[in-house]
């Protein structure tokens, strides 16, 4: 299968942003003689869910040896972490990520090595941060009397792979983190082997953790009409 080069660009509202990401982009694979793919354009707040940004679409469509070409680090995700795991998840596909504005950032430098190490080591004191964080936040709850945990008398179904995590699981959508970041350090944290596919559905199709998923994109949007 033959590399491609894939662009992306993302604005909340400002469409002539837009058009300066598309211009500064086409203007990079002129001047490097690099052919676009396909051009992946989203119009849509940072706080919305990474299907909405079409990051999933991005993650799927890039394969081994890819060319991602972004007009900046934070037009790629929601928050710093988010971001983190993405530059991760494609680095260890051979995936090469290009940030036209601060080309310093870009993993094709010389210093790419050294630069990965970094975004981990980040990432992973990112993921620890929410880790005590939530564990913190769960103490206050249970010092307050709130029960935790599955209710007496409830009925022992088969145990899935993430039953045991599917508080953590809530507690990280709760704080606004997209799936895909979630599922990353669900996977790092318990060293569990699952599909981002798999992770997904057993969120979509617990009860618990999409309505917990629903109300936190309520109040986003909550949120943004107020503001």
């Amino acid at each position: 299968m033959p590399m491609k080069v894939i662009a992306y660009s993302r604005i909340s509202t400002d469409k002539q942003d837009l058009d300066k990401q598309k211009h500064l982009i086409f203007e990079y694979a002129v001047k490097n003689k690099l052919i676009i793919d396909e051009f992946i354009e989203v119009e849509a707040s940072s706080k919305k869910d990474s299907k909405i940004r079409k990051i999933d679409e991005l993650l799927e469509k890039l394969n081994n040896g890819d060319t991602l070409l972004v007009a900046e680090l934070s037009r790629l995700g929601r928050n710093m972490l988010e971001t983190l795991n993405i530059i991760n998840t494609l680095s260890e596909n051979n995936i090469k990520i290009i940030f036209i504005r601060q080309p310093e950032l870009s993993t094709t430098s010389s210093h790419t090595k050294l630069l990965l190490a970094i975004y981990s080591y980040f990432a992973e004191s990112e993921r620890e941060f929410i880790s005590i964080r939530t564990k913190q936040g769960l103490k206050v709850a249970k010092d307050k009397g709130k029960l935790l945990g599955r209710p007496k008398g409830s009925k022992n179904k088969k145990q899935r792979i993430l039953d045991p995590f599917k508080e953590q699981i809530e507690k990280y959508i709760q704080i606004g983190l997209a799936v895909h970041s979630i599922w990353k350090i669900i996977i790092s944290e318990n060293n569990i082997e699952i599909s981002y596919n798999s992770f997904k559905y057993y969120i979509d199709h617990d009860k618990n953790l999409l309505k917990s998923k629903k109300i936190t994109k309520n109040n986003d949007s909550l949120k943004k009409k107020v503001k």
